[in-house]
């Protein structure tokens, strides 16, 4: 059901990048081909040898009003460069420079790496004698389907991510599941499904007493609980590994494996993240009664809420124990 939802999420956000695309080529959102008048000032005077000018570029709200169509409230004035080559003059706003839409799409789609927006200048004429302002035009680079290009760059982006948190991985697996494997062989795994048993087999009615998943179970939890994001991840895996030996469909989650779910993605935490306490230090302390209301709020929820759902004559359907009874029935 997951894997429909995830497909209807990813059509559903390309064919609406793909309206908006055609809607802004329509439009002509972007005005590509057509140049912006702006106005040209020259603090250290205009100099047509050097290669490199600094200049300050003015926008008005009436301006990009008129070219673009936009409503946006602007009256400032913005430092630049001007590259004087052969091939002609080109204007280049100054890197990180706020600036109002559609003109900081413009720089994001054409100049992403330095992110300053650049512009050939069109109809330039220098000022005149003893002056050092003058008005010209510029032409920006074409930009065409915005939202595709975005989509494609967060899904490369994501992929590259999806890599390098599998590989920072690596070794906190390896060292939790040794220390996993060292528990069971040493019996100390079996006396911590004996200890806490009375109480997680209420969340967990359907697995067997003294099972080694009651001890993951226990295990990850805590871990959550503590903020040992590390060791809660492999911890949850091999949780859910010992589930699934228990369940006779191994297409469709059982209740016990849901509920695990719930409680994991619903984030029971106690102690705060360790980022979090290197970033806010001793002043950790004035969250920690909402850290404890919030954990158990999203708790009590995720637990209500597995419960109710696995009551549901819906879903009571297609739960694996109701299956194989209705088998062997």
């Amino acid at each position: 059901m997951l894997n429909y939802i995830w497909a209807g999420l990813i059509i559903f956000s390309l064919v609406f990048a793909l309206a908006s695309d055609f809607r802004d080529i329509a439009k002509d959102t972007y005005r590509n081909g057509d140049a912006l008048e702006v106005a040209l000032t020259f603090p250290e005077g205009f100099d047509s040898t050097r290669r490199r000018l600094p200049v300050d570029v003015r926008l008005t709200s009436d301006g990009l009003r008129q070219f673009y169509g936009t409503d946006v409230v602007v009256d400032s004035v913005l430092s630049g460069t001007i590259v004087q080559t052969a091939d002609g003059r080109q204007l280049r706003f100054a890197q990180d420079v706020a600036l109002p839409e559609p003109l900081a799409t413009i720089r994001q789609v054409t100049s992403p790496r330095d992110n300053d927006l650049r512009g050939a200048l069109v109809g330039f004429a220098a000022p005149a004698a003893g002056s050092v302002v003058t008005s010209a035009s510029v032409a920006f680079g074409e930009v065409r389907f915005v939202k595709m290009n975005a989509i494609s760059a967060a899904a490369l982006d994501f992929a590259e991510t999806a890599v390098t948190l599998a590989l920072g991985l690596i070794g906190a697996l390896a060292l939790w599941m040794g220390l996993l494997k060292i528990a069971e062989e040493s019996g100390m795994l079996q006396g911590i499904v004996r200890f806490t048993q009375p109480v997680i087999r209420r969340l967990f009615p359907e697995i067997p007493k003294d099972h080694p998943a009651l001890g993951m179970i226990v295990l990850n939890l805590s871990a959550n609980m503590l903020g040992l994001g590390n060791a809660a991840t492999p911890l949850g895996l091999k949780a859910m590994e010992e589930l699934q030996k228990l369940n006779p469909s191994k297409d469709t989650a059982t209740n016990s494996m849901v509920m695990l779910l719930a409680l994991n993605t619903a984030s029971v935490q106690i102690v705060p993240p360790v980022l979090l306490v290197a970033i806010m230090g001793l002043q950790i302390n004035q969250l920690m009664v909402a850290i404890f209301l919030v954990t158990l709020l999203s708790g009590v929820t995720a637990v209500t809420m597995a419960w109710l759902f696995g009551r549901m004559k819906r879903y009571r359907a297609t739960d694996p124990a109701n299956l194989v009874n209705q088998v062997e029935g």
